[in-house]
């Protein structure tokens, strides 16, 4: 079941990532190489809907995924600054918040994810 919601929130993610990419190139042709303003109209929208659609993911999936708080307010704050969204994704994979392979959960407690011996 956390299969599906784990595979969701990892594509939400990267396309928020991707979304934040183009948004940029645009500002940069706009703002520093040609103030051609094409790019930010098309990539602006696109990035603005992607990040509602990743919000309302994180909160979605917390519940399934079973994160904890800070685990999901990390996951909301990684929305902001550009592809961070992407490096949570990595983060949740490498510390097992998700799963790349089955996609399953692991709980975000100190007793579950803890190195200690």
């Amino acid at each position: 079941m956390s299969t599906k919601y784990a595979r969701w929130f990892r594509t939400v993610a990267i396309a928020e990532a991707i979304s934040w990419t183009g948004l940029l190139i645009g500002m940069l042709f706009k703002y520093v190489l040609s103030d051609n303003e094409v790019g930010v109209k098309i990539f602006g929208p696109i990035h603005g809907g992607i990040f509602v659609v990743y919000v309302a993911t994180v909160l979605a999936v917390r519940g399934p995924l079973r994160w904890s708080w800070p685990v999901t307010l990390a996951a909301l704050a990684a929305s902001v600054p550009p592809l961070f969204t992407w490096f949570f994704e990595i983060w949740a994979v490498k510390t097992g918040r998700i799963d790349a392979g089955r996609g399953v959960a692991v709980p975000s407690t100190a007793e579950v994810n803890s190195t200690a011996a």
